[in-house]
């Protein structure tokens, strides 16, 4: 099903509570239309990988708000002030502090986490949710991502719950900084 902005909230409830039910869905966001899922729910991880068909890279996620972020992620001095930068088109890499804040399917490898929280108005329908959602690029490993519906891939076309529509969205991904060492190392993408 594809919806516009309006359409979400009109109705943000229901959508609010498929999403908390473990519904996979395409969302705009201030860079690249992402593919996500509630971050907590193991089982809808474990589609959204299949449906990627990635069974290990980490995944980030956008937080519902800072204050989770500062709660739920160790912050260095140097963290805030990237922390200040947001919402913005950038990707912090943190360690967890709190290891239940997301499902550990989230990143299988180590415990950190990527955290978003983009100038758009998705962030607001996050922080309605009160939980964090996993965003991903929304195309299947090997092949590139569209902004364009129609050449979106079988795998996400046919197992999303509903997919957001909104013209315009950017063709570059956000900027990962990691900010797990002692300097900050910055991964500008295209």
């Amino acid at each position: 099903m594809i919806i516009t902005k309006s359409e979400l909230l009109a109705d943000k409830e229901r959508f609010a509570r498929d999403v908390s039910e473990g519904a996979i869905f395409l969302h705009p966001t201030d860079t690249i239309n992402g593919l996500g899922c509630i971050a907590t729910d193991k089982k809808a991880i474990e589609k959204l990988r299949r449906i990627k068909e990635n069974p290990s890279t980490p995944f980030s996620v956008i937080a519902p708000s800072k204050q989770w972020i500062r709660e739920n992620c160790i912050i260095t001095d140097e963290a805030e002030k990237w922390l200040k930068l947001l919402p913005g088109p950038y990707t912090l890499v943190l360690k967890l502090k709190n290891k239940n804040a997301v499902s550990k399917l989230v990143n299988p490898q180590d415990e950190t986490i990527g955290v978003r929280i983009p100038n758009h108005w998705i962030s607001g329908f996050v922080n309605y949710l009160e939980h964090p959602v996993i965003t991903t690029s929304a195309n299947v490993v090997g092949h590139e991502y569209s902004s364009d519906l129609d050449d979106l891939h079988p795998n996400i076309k046919n197992n999303t719950a509903f997919m957001i529509y909104e013209v315009g969205s950017s063709m570059r991904p956000s900027d990962i900084v990691i900010l797990t060492e002692d300097k900050p190392k910055i991964i500008k993408r295209k």
